[in-house]
């Protein structure tokens, strides 16, 4: 795995700027990775786990999601369970 996060800041994959805030759709999709998770499309309204959990999200926000899970395949690492 490529583990070289210079190359794209941490909320742009592929040039585009997703946003990097703690909850919001790109950091819950490398989160989903990061913890080897299935994907599923979602987002905290604030913070992750103590605010309203939205899964009913717009184009956009879903391609926020995916960006994020793939940019963590490519430039992340992934959580090792002991």
């Amino acid at each position: 795995m490529e583990n070289n996060m210079s190359y794209e800041k941490y909320g742009t994959y592929n040039g585009k700027d997703y946003g990097d805030r703690h909850g919001g759709a790109f950091d819950r999709g490398s989160a989903d990775s990061y913890y080897g998770r299935p994907r599923r499309p979602h987002y905290y309204v604030g913070g992750t786990g103590t605010s309203d959990e939205v899964v009913d999200l717009t184009e956009d926000e879903k391609e926020a999601y995916h960006a994020g899970y793939d940019w963590n395949e490519r430039f992340g690492d992934k959580k090792i369970w002991d």
